[in-house]
């Protein structure tokens, strides 16, 4: 069984800056995993997209399901994750619950004041002005956490209790619920 670390939040919520702290502190070799990492490595040819060459809305639907398939194969070899995701469509929680079952997921909802979000994501410029709006709106809706941060406190004290609250092994969230209601 792996453990997973999964902090959800929107579109420039504060979820890289928490998980590569974690990843430094926790005790356990983790793997730190989001979207994020496979755009800014070049696995994904965003510049062609970005030009209009290929469609992303084509692609997008492979994209995750390739990525979510990762997921679940780095977790089932025994891999500890630290996964930054956006739940942005309805299907994905539970497919990922699913994926996930026989794993020890701790699931965290990372929020951040939607004035924040709206600078944060202007000042990147990674991303479509809007999505952290559209994010803020919708993704934490009908979600069960672990744990909630609020992303305007100081990354170091979210992580101190993060931590804690991971070390306590109580887990009541969307993906412990469920396994309690398989016999």
């Amino acid at each position: 069984m792996a453990q997973i670390i999964f902090l959800h939040g929107a579109s420039s919520s504060g979820k890289s800056t928490i998980a590569g702290i974690l990843q430094a502190v926790v005790e356990k070799p983790f793997w730190h995993v989001s979207i994020d990492h496979l755009r800014d490595s070049g696995v994904v040819p965003m510049n062609r997209f970005r030009r209009g060459d290929f469609r992303w809305s084509e692609a997008r639907n492979a994209f995750f399901e390739g990525f979510h398939a990762s997921l679940s194969a780095y977790a089932d070899a025994g891999n500890n994750l630290i996964l930054e995701h956006i739940l942005d469509d309805e299907e994905w929680l539970p497919m990922l619950i699913s994926r996930f079952a026989k794993h020890d997921v701790f699931f965290v909802g990372v929020h951040c004041p939607l004035e924040i979000l709206m600078e944060r994501e202007a000042a990147r410029g990674d991303r479509p002005l809007g999505s952290a709006k559209q994010d803020y709106e919708t993704i934490h809706v009908g979600k069960i956490y672990d744990l909630e941060l609020d992303s305007t406190e100081e990354p170091q004290t979210n992580t101190t209790k993060l931590l804690a609250a991971w070390r306590s092994d109580r887990r009541s969230s969307s993906f412990s619920l469920d396994k309690r209601a398989v016999p």
